[in-house]
């Protein structure tokens, strides 16, 4: 193996290829999921099984991603991980039913539970977080080209080809990630691993399995059907028992813990209420262009892509205001915006141009933009670097669950109170009910968010900010967990 390319420009391309495979494959997804669904004659509701599938399983590895990364190294985790997700996009392009199709989205998922946390350990751990915030201006714009190309390449693929081609798409950009991390990339390892939490891990992943599949099943099935409310009453069990494992664990898989400091647990709970909104919009916008305005899957490709240059235009002005005003302003303010470009969205009808629906995606890229990179940065602003690798792990579990819960909100307003073939073609008004709905939730984030402490994020400026990379000597000072100054 070859390391002559320093690892602070080798680690954040691996991080972008990483993000950008896993973006790719997310958007195109979403693209395609109706001519799946005509495919497979699966209700709007029945497409939550065929997304869904991917976040149980990733959120059942997730848990173990931090041990993994101690205990083999985040160079060997990441490669693997990426030769497997590699793999098994291609096994969904050449699925021949909907059980393989399900079976290889499984196993993607599977292999997406180690790329995005062990890609963020690796970061955290390169740079300081003063650092942090100037790369990310530079790392969003590669991260930001492929939600912009994805819908207009999934509604080509789609178009042209068929449905397929948007998992075979992921393929030679997996490759190429794996081959120049198994050139450059170095090992980085900052501890042994301890002893692994088996039976934390079995309870953890038991859980996220249980409570997934009863969200997933009940805007099809019904929310009062006996397997879907059983499913959910015994995940909440086992994740019960899970939460109390973990913290009797003297070596936990999850280090809960963690959520004692104010502003990691806040930014997490921001993250996990305000994914669904701005997910379920995502989600929802290739339904709407496709099913309520009768459009293909070109006309939603190329109308949702513009939502990516919003986050670019924001992210620059959030890279250089992120320290004089903070993370709380700008979150907060983010998902304002989030709402009410929701409620012009609830506005739309079959009559709405797809200019004016580009231009509100346009919006909504510019709200999304305060929201996803602060969020990240200082929920890392009070953790130690010998916790980076399972803070990175906890914040993959929330905003994995807030991705999973996004399409599952908004089928089940979709169908609400629908039967027959109003299931399988839902009214312009359940749509529109949809956006109501997603709008509230952002303000109700919206309004968490501004009650944050943002102190520690704040006061780390590039004059006080220690690096975190190899080249560190010694932890870098934090203050107590749950005290957190403003």
């Amino acid at each position: 193996m070859s390391t002559r390319l320093s690892q602070r420009r080798v680690v954040p391309i691996m991080a972008v290829l990483t993000t950008f495979i896993c973006i790719i494959d997310g958007a195109i997804t979403t693209v395609a999921l109706p001519s799946i669904a005509r495919q497979f004659a699966l209700t709007p509701a029945a497409l939550t099984g065929v997304v869904v599938v991917y976040p149980v399983c990733l959120g059942m590895v997730i848990p173990a991603s931090a041990w993994l990364v101690e205990r083999h190294g985040g160079r060997r985790a990441l490669l693997l991980s990426l030769a497997a997700f590699t793999a098994a996009s291609g096994l969904c392009g050449a699925a021949p039913n909907l059980t393989a199709l399900v079976a290889a989205r499984a196993l993607q998922g599977l292999a997406a539970g180690l790329l995005m946390p062990t890609s963020q350990a690796l970061l955290f751990r390169t740079f300081s977080q003063a650092e942090q915030v100037r790369l990310s201006r530079l790392m969003v714009i590669p991260q930001q080209i492929a939600p912009a190309l994805a819908p207009l390449l999934g509604g080509l693929l789609v178009t042209s080809l068929s449905w397929r081609w948007v998992f075979y798409v992921n393929v030679p950009f997996g490759t190429a990630a794996v081959l120049f991390g198994a050139f450059f990339l170095a090992e980085h390892r900052d501890h042994a691993a301890g002893r692994l939490d088996l039976p934390g891990l079995l309870l953890c992943a038991a859980a996220t399995g249980t409570l997934m599949y009863g969200v997933c099943a009940g805007p099809d099935l019904g929310w009062d059907r006996p397997q879907v409310i059983g499913a959910l009453a015994v995940g909440a069990v086992l994740l019960a028992a899970a939460v109390r494992q973990q913290l009797r664990a003297p070596e936990p898989v999850l280090r809960l813990r963690l959520f004692r400091d104010r502003l990691f647990r806040d930014t997490n709970l921001v993250s996990l209420v305000g994914y669904v909104p701005m997910m379920g919009a995502m989600f929802l916008g290739p339904l709407f262009i496709q099913e309520a305005r009768g459009g293909s899957a070109l006309d939603s490709g190329s109308t949702t892509f513009t939502e990516a240059f919003g986050v670019l235009v924001t992210m620059q002005v959030v890279g250089a205001v992120y320290h004089r005003v903070g993370p709380r302003l700008i979150i907060g303010t983010g998902l304002l915006g989030v709402a009410g470009v929701m409620l012009l969205f609830a506005t739309a009808d079959a009559d709405t141009g797809l200019w004016t629906f580009r231009c509100y995606m346009f919006l909504l890229g510019l709200a999304m933009g305060g929201v996803f990179i602060p969020t990240t940065i200082a929920s890392f602003s009070t953790v130690d670097r010998a916790d980076v690798a399972h803070a990175a792990t906890l914040n993959t579990v929330v905003r994995q669950t807030g991705n999973a819960l996004a399409p599952a909100v908004v089928t089940s307003v979709l169908v609400l109170g629908a039967s027959g073939t109003r299931r399988v073609h839902p009214p312009l008004a359940s749509y529109q009910l949809s956006y109501f709905v997603l709008a509230a939730v952002a303000v109700a984030a919206a309004l968490f968010a501004f009650t944050m402490p943002d102190g520690p994020a704040r006061t780390a400026t590039p004059a006080t900010s220690r690096p975190t990379g190899p080249r560190a000597a010694g932890p870098r000072p934090r203050q107590k967990a749950g005290r957190p100054g403003r």
